[in-house]
């Protein structure tokens, strides 16, 4: 009996904190409202199924033949000593890890390239723009296209595509909705781009999943998805309510410390790409943009491109202008 005991002990610790685990909070990364949080929870199980199908058996053999081949009285377990070799066994335990090995990384690569955080997400509705900047410790949610700005909160429209693009005033943190998608890390100096869409109106916690020092653990945020108008609604009321964010208001926000929900009617332009290449040196190439940001930074450039081009021809015309004047 005690042996059975002392084997059955380690199952009710595991059954004990998986449960315990559960207490005061869902597991909401189990439980997504959106299309790239239920792709997200899909490769959860079946990777957990793929190795549940090593795993589980292992772990049954274990205890069979630790129970089996015990040492005990009156053992009638065969004795064989020289025993070293068996071509079956050494194919069951080597074939089927590699299948599953095999099965697990096809489907790893299939969904590390479906989930490309810059894919844009199909869809006939056109993707809203957020820009967030983490802080010590708070968020900040610009919408360059609505000029209107957010601390630690976000309201989106449901089944409309969002197109995060994300970057840090400082320490690198991570950007996190789990029930949205997964995380992504925003870092000083690039620019970041996640899609999301939530397909579900509701509230979603949102939260930095770095440790940034003393009160990271404040930096969390709602988001709120609502219907379009209700959206819409939403962004007038804080145009005609909310005060604006100024350059000197910013800067009172990058000095650390936590924050309420604050809501500005609008904000410095170009204050996100300012944050970017603010450690850029002058003369040198701007900020790293990755995935659909890139097209921003090349449009930029484009258009720098020609401005210089311009600004040459011009000059050539006075030089030519000014010789014939000599």
């Amino acid at each position: 009996m005690r042996p059975f005991i002392r084997m059955l002990t380690p199952v009710l610790l595991l059954l004990m904190a998986v449960t315990l685990s559960g207490c005061g909070e869902q597991f909401i990364v189990l439980d997504p409202k959106g299309p790239i949080g239920e792709s997200q929870k899909d490769l959860i199980y079946l990777s957990t199924i793929l190795c549940a199908v090593i795993i589980v058996p292992v772990l049954i053999l274990t205890a069979i033949i630790v129970w089996r081949y015990r040492d005990k009285k009156g053992s009638t377990a065969k004795y064989r000593p020289n025993w070293e070799h068996s071509t079956k066994l050494e194919v069951v335990w080597w074939s089927i890890p590699i299948v599953i090995i095999i099965a697990l990384a096809a489907v790893t690569v299939n969904y590390t390239y479906k989930l490309e955080p810059s894919k844009p997400i199909a869809s006939e509705k056109e993707a809203i723009t957020i820009q967030v900047t983490s802080l010590d410790w708070k968020w900040l949610f610009k919408y360059p296209d609505e000029n209107i700005a957010t601390i630690n909160y976000v309201k989106i429209p449901e089944d409309v595509p969002v197109r995060f693009q994300l970057t840090s005033d400082t320490a690198m943190n991570s950007f996190w909705v789990p029930q949205l998608g997964g995380q992504i890390y925003s870092m000083s100096g690039m620019a970041m781009t996640l899609f999301l869409q939530a397909d579900e109106q509701g509230s979603y916690f949102g939260t930095g999943a770095n440790f940034t020092g003393k009160d990271f653990a404040q930096m969390t945020f709602k988001v709120d998805a609502t219907t379009e108008e209700d959206y819409n609604a939403w962004v007038q009321e804080v145009k005609n309510t909310a005060p604006a964010l100024t350059m000197e208001g910013f800067e009172k926000l990058t000095e650390p410390s936590t924050s309420e929900t604050q809501l500005f009617s609008s904000f410095p332009e170009g204050l996100f790409d300012k944050i970017v290449t603010q450690y850029v040196e002058e003369g040198s190439a701007g900020g790293h943009h990755h995935g659909a940001a890139a097209e921003d930074s090349e449009t930029d450039t484009a258009s720098a491109k020609d401005a210089n081009d311009d600004a040459d021809s011009t000059d050539m015309d006075h030089e030519h202008m000014n010789h014939e004047g000599h």
